[in-house]
């Protein structure tokens, strides 16, 4: 059986995950300024885990298009005293959804198991040297440019292959920092850096990339993501749930292990059903 290894236990791969997102931002897209107070933030966990949700993802940094990025000192502020009231009450694995060494540092303190690293390494390696010191499991996620120009980069010619390579990057600098292959989890990354088409590209050809990081789980982050409207229309992000779970499901079939959603309810439902299909004779 395959497993997730992070700093607390392992978690079994052997149905795929559901991470809920809990964004404790005043600016995220879909529920900034939702969950700020701690108390309101525990509510919204313990609903998710209730719905069925794997792992909790928390956030304290919004990287939609044109957000304004936070210090580390801000950001610890924002997650820590939520990680701590979360793992208190719950033993479901909480995650850190940041790309600052010191604030990994903070949220495993703290209790988080799991680093989730959007720049895969590439805006701070010593998130990779937290990771093997504490033993947390690993996101690494591709994306292009900086803070502020990931979401406006040119785009590549070849997707795939841009993708294959940046995560093979940050592959090699993980293991270069010590962190072990069980502790790692990789993302294609929608939304950072492709074109509308490149990001439907890389959900019908994610079985490809895939098969070649076969060793890692593969996260995928389609959730309520601002590609959708260009097939739904101009429709708000609480309005997306139908996209999201379709992408969700083609990606469980092209072997996606993890999915980062809002709707855990729905998503939850859909892949249950979709096992069930699946395990037919």
């Amino acid at each position: 059986m395959k497993y997730w290894q992070t700093s607390r236990r392992k978690i079994s791969l052997e149905q795929p995950l559901v991470m809920g997102i809990l964004n404790v931002t005043p600016d995220s897209f879909s529920d900034g300024g939702e969950f700020l107070s701690v108390d309101d933030a525990l509510r919204h966990a313990e609903a998710m885990i209730a719905d069925g949700a794997d792992i909790i993802d928390v956030g304290g940094e919004s990287t939609r298009p044109g957000s304004g990025q936070v210090s580390g000192d801000d950001e610890i502020h924002r997650v820590v005293p939520v990680i701590e009231a979360i793992t208190k009450r719950f033993d479901t694995p909480v995650s850190i959804d940041t790309t600052k060494s010191e604030v990994a540092v903070a949220s495993v303190d703290a209790g988080a198991e799991i680093i989730n690293d959007i720049s895969g390494l590439r805006f701070d390696k010593g998130i990779a040297a937290v990771a093997a010191r504490t033993n947390a499991g690993l996101v690494l996620m591709h994306s292009r440019g900086d803070f502020l120009t990931m979401h406006s980069q040119p785009p590549v010619e070849d997707i795939v292959a841009d993708v294959t390579a940046g995560l093979a990057r940050a592959l090699e600098i993980a293991m270069a920092h010590g962190v072990r292959c069980e502790q790692i989890a990789v993302d294609v990354g929608i939304g950072f850096g492709k074109t509308q088409e490149q990001n439907l590209e890389l959900l019908a050809k994610l079985g490809n990339i895939v098969s070649e990081f076969i060793a890692y789980p593969m996260l995928i982050g389609t959730s309520r993501k601002s590609f959708l409207t260009r097939i739904l229309g101009d429709v708000p992000p609480a309005e997306r749930t139908g996209g999201s779970l379709a992408t969700a499901l083609v990606a469980i079939r092209n072997g996606a292990k993890i999915l980062r959603v809002h709707d855990v309810r729905e998503t939850v439902s859909a892949i249950k059903t979709t096992v069930a299909i699946s395990g037919v004779k």
